[in-house]
């Protein structure tokens, strides 16, 4: 069995999300959004797909780097061919991302996992069939019934518990947002989250890194007031020694690195250096779900957590296959948004969520997306 071709795909779909001037999603008009395929094919037929941002996958990446790697081999050979496009990231000036060999290595997976006739998190060896879920709110906005007050946060708690999540992680404001950042605020908003949901839901924060480490000390130890369950990239993360410090300073745990690059080396240097308590690895920024369970390995034999940063059938098929996790990240979730209605492009949702919280895991083959390929295909803008 080998690897014939590697096709990638643009199409639009439509989407109720708009994006503000820092990058953050927010609700808004309805749009017709892009997104991007890629398709490992093999000589019997057999194929893999992955989704990722058209920029990701775009033409050139999969010309200079995934064609030259993948065309002619045994697409079961994943930790060979996921080794050899990762040598090529040096001398690629930066253009062969880790989200892209997340993308080309995430099909391979489901390709395997679709000749098999097996879910990709059984192929990996499961641990559980179901997994609790956090909801993940989208960042504050000024949006009158949004996200614009810390009461809206407390309301839309509540929303979000009589949903059925035991877990929420709040997304404060952010530039551009006109007072943001400003610890105090999200204080408040953690605050008026607790006082709604009770003492029985586990609660995170996000900081998206905004802070400077005396801010991110006053907030953490107000989080450790609230009984918070973690206190996630407040400060930039390439500044490993800053997160050194915070970890050392408070008793809440500290979690990450989130989006810091390197992969699963990184995230070894985190742990030695005592930067965190738990650690942070997704499958989009660490290059794949094998750098992803790397990582959760590292973490297991230091006896830490590693949560999986992320939703989507990857981090899904991840999570599953670890034990070291405790939760799913469901999101972005907003109180103007519906995230149980499936994007166009899917038939359903990969991660539907019971009652109780859990989200079951999918039992199709691969990474078990039910894709609809008829829509893709009819609304397809370009193909490379």
């Amino acid at each position: 069995m080998k690897i014939e071709k590697v096709e990638g795909r643009v199409f639009t779909y439509p989407a109720k999300r708009s994006v503000d001037s820092a990058g953050h999603a927010h609700p808004g008009p309805e749009i017709q959004a892009s997104m991007g395929m890629v398709t490992i094919t093999a000589d019997d037929g057999t194929q893999g797909h992955a989704f990722a941002l058209p920029e990701i996958i775009r033409a050139h990446v999969l010309n200079a780097f995934a064609r030259k790697v993948l065309i002619g081999q045994d697409p079961f050979d994943r930790e060979r061919l996921w080794q050899e496009l990762e040598h090529w990231q040096r001398g690629s000036q930066g253009q062969l991302t880790d989200r892209a060999l997340g993308a080309f290595e995430s099909a391979l997976w489901d390709l395997a996992g679709r000749k098999l006739g097996l879910p990709v998190h059984k192929l990996i060896g499961s641990y559980r069939e179901k997994v609790p879920a956090y909801g993940s709110t989208m960042c504050g906005d000024e949006l009158e019934g949004g996200l614009k007050t810390p009461e809206d946060y407390g309301r839309f708690g509540e929303k979000l518990v009589k949903r059925g999540y035991k877990a929420i992680k709040l997304h404060t404001w952010m530039p551009p947002v006109s007072f943001a950042p400003d610890p105090r605020m999200d204080v408040k908003a953690c605050a008026a989250v607790r006082e709604a949901v009770g003492p029985d839901i586990a609660l995170m924060l996000d900081g998206y890194h905004w802070y400077s480490r005396t801010d991110a000390l006053y907030i953490g130890r107000e989080l450790q007031k609230l009984d918070f369950a973690w206190f996630e990239e407040p400060m930039n993360e390439q500044s490993t020694a800053s997160y050194a410090w915070l970890s050392e300073q408070l008793d809440i745990p500290v979690i990450g690195p989130e989006s810091l690059a390197g992969k699963h080396f990184s995230r070894a240097d985190w742990v030695t250096a005592k930067a965190c308590d738990i650690l942070r690895a997704g499958v989009p920024g660490v290059g794949g779900i094998g750098p992803c369970l790397k990582a959760a390995h590292l973490a297991e034999s230091f006896g830490m957590d590693c949560e999986v940063h992320g939703n989507g059938a990857a981090n899904l098929a991840v999570t599953a296959a670890i034990k070291n996790c405790r939760w799913y990240e469901r999101g972005l979730l907003h109180p103007f948004l519906d995230y149980d209605v499936p994007p166009a492009y899917l038939n359903s949702l990969v991660d539907p969520m019971d009652e109780e919280g859990f989200v079951h895991l999918p039992t199709r083959p691969g990474l078990g997306e039910d894709i609809n390929f008829e829509y893709i295909e009819a609304h397809t803008t370009s193909r490379y």
